[in-house]
This record gives structure tokens, sequence and C-alpha cells, in this order.
């Protein structure tokens, strides 16, 4: 149960410091933000809690392929202007295009 606690406690605290820094230096937010913190912390906590090297690998294949397809989210708000649509609709748009790319990382996983 500690471990499990302690995990939780570590993930809050990025993401509650890059939430704050969000609003005093949001460029340095973001760069945090896209480092693959969740991947490495993950990786490692799965591993020191399973001790299984196939499952992290095929852990780690499948975070390889939903990297790129994760970033479909940003696509409206890179379109914003063009759109003209409002923060919701965006962000909507953002999390259909998400699951359009949980089916492309199924899809994609089959082949390998």
């Amino acid at each position: 149960m500690l471990p499990s606690v302690l995990k939780t406690i570590l993930a809050a605290a990025i993401i509650s410091f890059t939430s704050w820094l969000s609003d005093k230096k949001p460029d340095l937010a973001g760069f945090i933000v896209a480092l693959p913190l969740t991947t490495l912390l993950t990786l490692l906590f799965s591993y020191a809690e399973y001790h299984d090297s196939a499952a992290s690998v095929r852990f780690a294949r499948s975070i390889f392929f939903a990297v790129p397809l994760s970033l479909l989210f940003f696509v409206p708000f890179l379109l914003a202007n063009r759109l003209h649509i409002g923060f919701w609709g965006l962000y909507a748009a953002g999390i259909a295009l998400l699951v359009f790319g949980y089916f492309a990382h199924k899809f994609i996983l089959n082949m390998f």
C-alpha cells in the first residue's frame, strides 16, 4: 500500500508543480510536461514492482507508438484561429481525435 501512496504523491506533485508553473512560465511548463516523465517513472515503477522485462518492453513499445498519436489532441488547438471554436469545442474535438488515435494504436500494435 505504501508504494502506491508514494507513487501517487510523486505523480500529483509533478502535475501540481507544472500546473502552477504554467501560469508563471508557460513555455517552461510546456517543456516539462512534454518530457517523458510519466513514461520514465511508470516504466521504473512497473519493473521495480513486477520484475518482468518482457512486459516492460511491450509497455515501452506501446508508449512509443502512442506518443505521436497522442499529439492528435493538439490539432484542433493548432487550428483554433481557422476553426473559430471556443475552448470547450476545441477540447472536445481533441478528445474525439484521441479516441481515433486509440483505435489506430490498437491497429498498429496488432501489426507488431
